[in-house]
């Protein structure tokens, strides 16, 4: 669901934000794992059915990490690196259409950047920046 958030409206949603963004972390590192534990498999003398399940996990692991990238999304949120812990919500500074910046670990979103400049173009946002709307 696409939308504009003011300041106020994106540190208000953010606890959650970060919640499905954890959880969506959580399900990228579960792919990582059972990758490993496949590539294990194929190298040492394992049986086609343990291969087979491990495999069917795997595909389990990939679709709950897309649902939860979907859910994550559905917030209006963009995810611009998920291992690096970048989330953007769009914006308008005056008519211009601006990323709120957040990065994992910040308690609130306190950066803004341009459409067209990434994580090294962000700017603080001033106390009294009514701009953003």
């Amino acid at each position: 669901m696409f939308r504009y958030f003011t300041l106020n409206e994106a540190n208000e949603v953010l606890p959650d934000v970060i919640k499905k963004f954890e959880y969506a972390l959580a399900k990228k590192n579960d792919i990582k794992k059972c990758e490993m534990q496949l590539q294990i498999t194929l190298s040492a003398n394992h049986s086609f059915e343990e291969y087979a399940t491990l495999k069917q996990q795997l595909n389990s692991a990939i679709t709950k990490f897309y649902e939860s990238m979907e859910v994550l999304e559905n917030t209006g949120v963009v995810v611009k690196g998920l291992e690096q812990g970048l989330l953007d919500f769009p914006s308008k500074r005056f008519d211009e259409e601006v990323w709120l910046c957040w990065k994992y670990g910040e308690t609130e979103i306190k950066f803004w950047h341009e459409k067209d400049s990434g994580f090294m173009g962000r700017k603080p946002i001033e106390v009294s920046d009514e701009s953003l709307v």
